[in-house]
């Protein structure tokens, strides 16, 4: 599916400035990146969890969207947006709806991988045309950077400080988008803002004209959490693609493919260093932290190139 990087730049922009995101924060740019993928003759019912897009985009009375939007509660923006597809569909039916409407849930890592699961889980099972979007910041950003199941190993956060008794978060972070794949629904990608968003702006509109349930998982870096200079925001991104500690890749009717192998592959430490919340893993006496993050994506990224037929 090619885009048209200059049509797309000169569509209406459906997530408005004035929101109240921090600066260099990576969900205004994908979900901004997701938005542009609608035809601008369709609609849209957006469904956001309570999170950092939620509270900066939509506060009472001002609003941030140009399309319909619903405020789910943390855990439930699957259920809520499934529902309201539904409906739709019966509406539909009976005539009392005539335009086409897309609908769209997004969720940050705490409220997908985490309370938002069974919801997520269940609109999937169902069958429903919808698209969810996770946006990956990698901790319970909104309520004071608590780990999350998204957060990296060894990740200084507000729950799992690195200190004399642990190192950061001592678990390795789930694997979403597998899990999603194994709902054998018909599109999961993930991605991240990057380039010229020539690869989220295709799986954007894939997920979203494709029949059925979709899944995008997207990196989204998070300047306060993460601890990195605003500006470096898309060269971290570029860092977590080129150190394969965030694969990226789509699977699409139960057939993987791997859309980006960089030409060489940088060495994990590349990206934690540019991160003040991985600062401690360059103390004395802390190189073997190091060295088992880079095990751990080494196996992981083994993993992604046999799914995808690249070995």
């Amino acid at each position: 599916m090619a885009v048209n990087l200059k049509e797309l730049t000169e569509r209406p922009e459906r997530l408005t400035g004035g929101h109240r995101l921090c600066a260099g924060c990576g969900a205004s740019v994908v979900a901004r990146a997701v938005m542009r993928a609608l035809k601008p003759e369709d609609k849209a019912v957006v469904g956001v969890a309570t999170g950092c897009l939620e509270v900066s985009t939509c506060i009472y009375p001002y609003t941030a969207w140009k399309d319909s939007f619903i405020h789910s509660a943390f855990e439930n923006v699957g259920a809520t947006v499934s529902g309201a597809e539904a409906a739709y569909k019966a509406m539909k039916r009976r005539g009392r709806v005539k335009d086409t409407h897309k609908f769209i849930a997004f969720g940050g890592d705490g409220g997908t991988y985490d309370i938002g699961l069974q919801s997520l889980s269940g609109a999937m099972e169902r069958g429903h045309d919808m698209v969810y979007v996770c946006y990956d910041n990698g901790a319970y950003m909104n309520t004071g950077i608590q780990r999350s199941s998204a957060t990296p190993k060894y990740a200084d956060t507000t729950t799992s400080p690195a200190g004399d008794v642990i190192p950061g978060k001592p678990q390795y972070r789930k694997d979403l988008a597998t899990i999603l794949a194994a709902h054998h629904i018909p599109y999961v990608a993930q991605t991240a803002p990057f380039g010229n968003f020539n690869d989220l702006h295709t799986k954007a509109e894939k997920a979203i004209y494709t029949e059925g349930p979709a899944f995008l998982n997207v990196l989204a870096p998070c300047p306060r959490g993460w601890r990195y200079d605003t500006p470096k925001l898309m060269e971290i991104t570029k860092l977590a693609m080129d150190t394969c500690f965030w694969p990226i890749f789509e699977v699409e009717n139960g057939k993987w493919k791997l859309n980006y192998k960089p030409k060489t592959k940088l060495p994990i430490e590349e990206y934690l260093k540019l991160q003040g919340r991985f600062s401690h893993l360059f103390e004395e006496g802390n190189r073997h932290l190091i060295e088992d993050m880079q095990k751990e994506v080494d196996r992981h990224w083994e993993i992604i190139l046999e799914r995808c037929g690249e070995k």
